[in-house]
């Protein structure tokens, strides 16, 4: 689910003081969260204020806390949308389609939305400040993404994998995934078509699925 930003147009142009639009709830409530994400990313959860986000987001910090009652929750919101957003990157897989090829495909949709939420990994593998619950939520978050490939893995591994096996190999794609990232986060320049290439490669080799041929790789 694509965050947009909404552009902010001043109030009676003859008043002497410019307003935000007034928008519905959720829009308002998106705009905060995407100008938030990218300030809790850069300067971590202790260090993020919430003024600077009010400012980012062109409204006033009693809006913000209009919409979130405070700081923590306004961070927790961000991290349960990615915690709920990680299934949806299976949802639109043929199920006929080969291995390769459905590899393939949730890695493009999967690395549309790493680019478009960047500050997700961030905020969850570089940011250690925060209390017992926002630790704890990150780790939620971790969970489920092993859950979610778990179940990749039963579906796709097939005999291939010992049921034992699944869980271990679970943690060490949601891993090595996310240092990949992270990577990638910092080496922006490397076209994403490289990335989906190290990522089915190593993911075909876990699951003991083909080697993904040339023709199943992006050509952009």
């Amino acid at each position: 689910r694509e965050v947009t930003y909404h552009k902010l147009l001043s109030g009676n142009p003859m008043a002497t003081s410019t307003h935000s639009q007034r928008l519905p709830a959720d829009e308002r409530r998106a705009t905060i969260l995407a100008a938030a994400g990218p300030l809790f990313a850069r300067d971590g959860y202790a260090a993020t204020r919430i003024d600077e986000i009010a400012a980012a987001a062109g409204v006033t910090k009693p809006i913000v806390y209009r919409h979130f009652a405070s700081k923590k929750a306004l961070y927790s919101a961000l991290l349960i949308k990615h915690r709920d957003d990680l299934p949806t990157f299976l949802d639109r897989v043929d199920p006929a389609a080969a291995p390769d090829e459905a590899i393939v495909a949730i890695l493009e949709r999967w690395l549309d939305y790493v680019r478009a939420n960047r500050h997700a990994w961030v905020m969850i593998f570089r940011d250690s400040s925060g209390d017992e619950e926002i630790r704890a939520l990150r780790a939620d978050v971790n969970q489920r993404a092993r859950e979610v490939l778990a179940g990749f893995i039963s579906e796709r591994g097939g005999a291939g994998i010992p049921p034992e096996q699944v869980q271990p190999t679970a943690e060490l794609l949601s891993m090595g995934l996310a240092g990949m990232v992270l990577w990638w986060i910092d080496h922006a320049e490397v076209p994403k078509r490289v990335i989906v290439a190290v990522a089915a490669r190593i993911i075909a080799a876990a699951i003991g699925g083909p080697r993904i041929p040339a023709r199943a790789r992006p050509a952009r």
